[in-house]
C-alpha cells in the first residue's frame, strides 16, 4: 500500500481511475463532521452527497474540506474521549482489586475475571456495533451504547457478590464497545494513508491521559470510600461523555456509503476481510501485542503491591509513569517516524523491543539475576509499555488502510481480536497464585514472540516493500 496520503476530505476532488479488486474507490464525502463552536456545519449527509453527485460538487467539496480542517481539534478531542473509555473502565478499577477480593470474600483469580468479563464484553460488543454502524451510520449506535454503559456502570456499584459483578462487568463491556469501534471507524471515514497513522498516534496522546490519571483517581477514591465509589465516578464520566457525543459528534458516514444488507451481508463482509491474508496478519499481530499489554494490566496490581510491597498510591504512580512512556513513544511515532520510514519497519522495531523487554522480565522473575527488587521490574515494564506506542497505532493503521467500504466491520474485527486474545491472557497470569510474577512474564514472552511470527508469516513485509519499490 502506498504510504502517502492525507485527510480524506482534503483529497475528495481527486478522481480514481482504477477499477477492479485492487483499485481504490473514490472516498465518500464526510457530510457531517464534528461541529466547531460558532462555525457553520455541513448541511446533512444526504444533501451533501446529493450535491456532490449532481454537480461534481466542487463547491460542496471545498466547503467540506474547510469544515473538516476547522473541526480537526474537536474531532481529536471527542474521538480521544471515546478511545479513553476502555482504559478508564479498566485502570481506575485496578488499585481496588485487592480490596474487592477482601470485600466480596472471593479468591484473586475470581476477581480477575471481572477484568476478563469486561474485556470479553468489549470484544463481543464490537462485532455487533461495527456492522450496525456500517448500516445505520456512526451516531445512533454510539449514543445507544453510551446510554446503556452509563446505566450498567451504575449497577456495578451495587453488586453484592463477585458473580454478579462479573456479569455486570460483561454488560458494561458490551455497551462500552460502541465507543471503541466507532471511534476507529470515524477515523477511517475522515483519513487515509500516513495521515491516518499519524491521527492514531495523536489519539494515543489524548486517550493515553486516561491510564495515567485513572489509577491515580482510583487510588484517591479508595482513600475516601470503598471500591464501589470508583464505579460511581465512572458513571459520572460516562454521563459527561454521552452529552459531549450528543452535542458535538455528527454523522461521518453519508447514507450513500452505508450497507443495506442484514446479518448475512455483515457476515459476508467480515468473511471477505478475514480472507485478506495481510489484513488478518495485522489484526492478529495487534491482538497478540494487546495481550502482552493486558497481561501487564491484569497482573501488575498483585505483582507490584502484593509481591513487591508497593502501596496503592505507589502502584498508581508507576502505572502512570508507564503510560507516559507509551504516550511519548506514540508521539515520536506520529511526529518523527511515520512518513520518514516505512510503517512496517517501524512496527517491526517496536515488536522487537517488546520481545526483548518481555524476555528480560522473564529472566528477572525466574531469579536468573538473583533476587531483584521493584526498580528493575518497573524498568522492564516501562520499556515494554513504551514500545506499545509504536506497535498499537501502526497495526491499526496498516490494517484499516486495506479496507474501503467496511470500516465499521474492519474496526470491529480489529477490536474483537485484541480484546478476546487479551481476555484469554488475563486469567493465565494468575494461574500460579499471587506469590510469583513468572506467569505474567511467560504470557508476555509467548504472546510477543507469536506476534513477531504472525507479522513475518502473514504480513510478509519484505514482499510488500519489494512491490512498492517496483512501483506495483
Amino acid at each position: 500500500m502506498p504510504e502517502s496520503g492525507g485527510s480524506r476530505a482534503q483529497r475528495e476532488h481527486i478522481p480514481n481511475p482504477g477499477t477492479g479488486p485492487g483499485a481504490e474507490t473514490p472516498p465518500t464525502l464526510p457530510a457531517q463532521v464534528i461541529r466547531a463552536a460558532g462555525a457553520d456545519t455541513v448541511s446533512g449527509a444526504a444533501g451533501a452527497v446529493g450535491a456532490a453527485e449532481a454537480a461534481g460538487a466542487a463547491g460542496t467539496t471545498a466547503k467540506a474540506t474547510q469544515t473538516a480542517r476547522r473541526t480537526g481539534f474537536l474531532v481529536t478531542m471527542v474521538l480521544g474521549g471515546l478511545t479513553a473509555l476502555p482504559p478508564l473502565s479498566m485502570d481506575m478499577y485496578l488499585p481496588a482489586l485487592p480490596a474487592v477480593t477482601d470485600s466480596l470474600s472471593a479468591p484473586a483469580a475470581t476477581i480477575q475475571l471481572t477484568l476478563t468479563a469486561c474485556l470479553a464484553g468489549m470484544a463481543l460488543g464490537q462485532l455487533v456495533v461495527g456492522p450496525m454502524s456500517d448500516r445505520w451510520g456512526r451516531r445512533k449506535p454510539l449514543l445507544l451504547g453510551m446510554v446503556v454503559y452509563v446505566v450498567v456502570t451504575a449497577i456495578c456499584a451495587l453488586a453484592p457478590t463477585a458473580e454478579l459483578l462479573i456479569g455486570f462487568r460483561l454488560l458494561q463491556g458490551l455497551a462500552g464497545a460502541a465507543g471503541i469501534v466507532i471511534a476507529r471507524a470515524v477515523v477511517r471515514d475522515l483519513y487515509d494513508g500516513v495521515e491516518m497513522a499519524r491521527f492514531f498516534s495523536t489519539l494515543m496522546l489524548i486517550s493515553g491521559v486516561a491510564p495515567i490519571i485513572a489509577p491515580l483517581i482510583g487510588g484517591q477514591v479508595m482513600r475516601f470510600t470503598d471500591w464501589r465509589g470508583i464505579f460511581v465516578v465512572l458513571t459520572g464520566v460516562g454521563v459527561l461523555l454521552t452529552l459531549v457525543v450528543w452535542k458535538w459528534l455528527h454523522e461521518t458516514l453519508p447514507p450513500g456509503s452505508r450497507h443495506t444488507g442484514g446479518v448475512t451481508d455483515a457476515l459476508r463482509t467480515m468473511r471477505g476481510l478475514l480472507a485478506d491474508r495481510v489484513f488478518t496478519g495485522y489484526m492478529i499481530t495487534g491482538g497478540l501485542a494487546f495481550a502482552v499489554l493486558f497481561a501487564y494490566i491484569s497482573a501488575s496490581p498483585f505483582v507490584v503491591q502484593e509481591i513487591y510491597g508497593a502501596s496503592p498510591q505507589t502502584f498508581s504512580l508507576l502505572f502512570g509513569l508507564n503510560s507516559i512512556g507509551l504516550i511519548a513513544v506514540g508521539q515520536i511515532n506520529g511526529k518523527l517516524l511515520v512518513g520518514r520510514f516505512r510503517l512496517d519497519k517501524v512496527l517491526g522495531f517496536g515488536l522487537a523491543v517488546i520481545v526483548l523487554a518481555a524476555l528480560a522480565l522473564l529472566l528477572m522473575t525466574l531469579g536468573v539475576f538473583g533476587e531483584v527488587g521493584l526498580v528493575p521490574i518497573a524498568a522492564g515494564l516501562f520499556v515494554l509499555m513504551s514500545a506499545m506506542g509504536v506497535a498499537m497505532p501502526n497495526t491499526n493503521a496498516q490494517a484499516l488502510m486495506r479496507t474501503k467500504h467496511a470500516a465499521g466491520s474492519a474496526s470491529a474485527l480489529l477490536g474483537t481480536s485484541s480484546f478476546l486474545i487479551g481476555a484469554i491472557a488475563s486469567p493465565l497470569v494468575g494461574i500460579a497464585g499471587e506469590d510469583t510474577a513468572v506467569p505474567m512474564a511467560v504470557v508476555q514472552v509467548v504472546c510477543a514472540v507469536a506476534a513477531v511470527g504472525c507479522f513475518l508469516g502473514l504480513c510478509r513485509p519484505w514482499q510488500r516493500a519489494g512491490r512498492e519499490a517496483a512501483g506495483l
